[in-house]
């Protein structure tokens, strides 16, 4: 259940972290991602030294995976959302929020509730698979229906098999992919 939680929780902070940029624009959105994760970075390193803040423990306590750096997930989600904002325009930048925020929600939920033949890791084929499906239906408002495969299909593979955390590399991979292929893009803000 807590997993079910953290996931919805995933999903819906993600998706309006990219309605944020897709609103605010690319300027505002940076100042408020770099604040946020600045603000984030000084939370947790009062959890670390013991300190007990009150709604900030509670989720920590709630929703977080007991890692080593409590928050780690938000923060690196924080960091490579911040990184695509910075890099890359609200074209792109706003798909590839969606992309680890849908996909990587997705997958696991999926993979919790239907998820009975294991590839990789402990992942599933129908966890990868709906991830990827889910992924690739929400990104068409963004995208052109081969790109919303694509990069649905390369996140999916980055979220199964990637050593590195995947809110850190998936936002990238996707973005640095419609750089390189901005024929896939079909949305102007």
């Amino acid at each position: 259940m807590q997993e079910l939680v953290r996931k919805l929780v995933h999903l819906v902070f993600g998706l309006l972290v990219a309605a944020m940029v897709l609103i605010a624009g690319q300027a505002a959105a940076t100042a408020i991602l770099a604040t946020g994760l600045l603000i984030g970075v000084v939370l947790v390193d009062l959890l670390l030294r013991g300190y007990r803040i009150p709604l900030f423990s509670f989720l920590v306590r709630h929703l977080d995976r007991n890692d080593r750096l409590p928050g780690r997930g938000a923060l690196t989600f924080a960091v490579s959302a911040l990184a695509v904002v910075v890099l890359f325009p609200v074209t792109i930048s706003v798909p590839a929020i969606v992309t680890v925020a849908v996909l990587d929600s997705v997958t696991t939920i999926a993979g919790l509730r239907f998820g009975k033949h294991r590839i990789y890791n402990g992942k599933s084929w129908e966890g990868t698979l709906s991830g990827i499906a889910v992924t690739a239906i929400v990104l068409l408002p963004f995208l052109t229906p081969a790109g919303a495969a694509v990069v649905a299909i390369l996140a999916g593979i980055i979220e199964l098999i990637s050593p590195v955390d995947d809110n850190l590399v998936i936002p990238v991979a996707a973005a640095v992919l419609l750089a390189f292929m901005p024929a896939f893009l079909s949305f102007a803000p």
